[in-house]
């Protein structure tokens, strides 16, 4: 454990478009090596519908995002994103919180979503707080210090993956703050309903738009879109207005749908930033 994080830290040290160099190529030879990334990556890219021009791309961008990530957790909390993030549409967030309403950040597994929270975070964290985010601790005891030094950067705070932590995070938007979540990413059996996104039926998490319904919050879709080599990263944030995130009295099936298009919306922006190898179709795991 102690040499994983000694090598991530000197990871770390090495200039960002250097590693992401490394990643872009790293992510064609995961490529060629894991049969079963490429059966579920050229699945669900058949499944939504998307040129094959398009989404290819996304076989390097994830060994980029995969290298990135000593950077990302381990670069001292001095070492800010300043300068290396572009914002386009972060007007829409700043009169959200003005508002008083909250913030729920909808970010899928697009482009850089780890720099994006630290983003968020730094922007934002001097004058409206720390965003509070549902954190699980890494099941893997190695990754524990690395993931944990990720979750303590300045002005952002973590909640458990419990019922205490959702109640947090109902507290916090209902004062005003704002949360992100990964809309697209599988939840335990018994948090989520089935629903179609591109073109399958798939385990769908409720907590988003449940938060949303309950607290009034406005829904951002939020995605860190990963530009060409040594020119950085965009932040894009546009509203989610669909009535679905507002009508309590919609079925979780009904606005778990609603909630899907949105992501399949930010995904048809960059398909070459995608994670198109997550088994998205997968059944729910039995929560521990």
């Amino acid at each position: 454990m102690f040499s994983v994080t000694r090598l991530f830290r000197f990871l770390a040290c090495l200039p960002l478009p250097l590693m992401q160099r490394l990643g872009r190529a790293l992510g064609w030879v995961v490529w060629g090596l894991s049969p079963t990334y490429r059966h579920n990556f050229k699945a669900n890219v058949q499944a939504a519908g998307v040129a094959w021009r398009d989404a290819r791309p996304a076989i390097a961008a994830m060994g980029a995002m995969v290298a990135e990530l000593p950077w990302v957790w381990m670069r001292p909390h001095s070492a800010v994103l300043d300068g290396l993030v572009q914002w386009d549409g972060a007007e829409h967030f700043e009169a959200a919180m003005q508002a008083g309403k909250g913030v729920i950040i909808m970010s899928p597994h697009l482009g850089s979503w780890e720099i994006g929270a630290q983003a968020i975070a730094e922007k934002f964290g001097p004058l409206h707080g720390p965003m509070v985010v549902l954190f699980r601790p890494a099941r893997k005891a190695w990754l524990e210090p690395l993931v944990a030094n990720a979750r303590t950067r300045p002005y952002l705070d973590s909640a458990p993956t419990s019922l205490a932590g959702v109640r947090t995070l109902m507290r916090t938007l209902r004062h005003g703050g704002y949360t992100a979540i990964l809309p697209d990413q599988v939840p335990p059996q018994g948090q989520g309903v089935w629903a179609p996104f591109f073109g399958r039926e798939v385990y769908t998490m409720t907590l988003l738009f449940k938060l949303a319904q309950q607290t009034g919050a406005q829904v951002i879709m939020t995605w860190c879109e990963r530009l060409p080599t040594d020119q950085g990263f965009c932040m894009h944030m546009r509203p989610f207005d669909a009535p679905e995130m507002r009508d309590v009295s919609v079925s979780p099936e009904v606005a778990a749908a609603a909630m899907n298009r949105g992501v399949e919306a930010m995904v048809r922006h960059a398909p070459g930033q995608y994670l198109w190898g997550y088994a998205r179709s997968k059944q729910p795991r039995a929560e521990s």
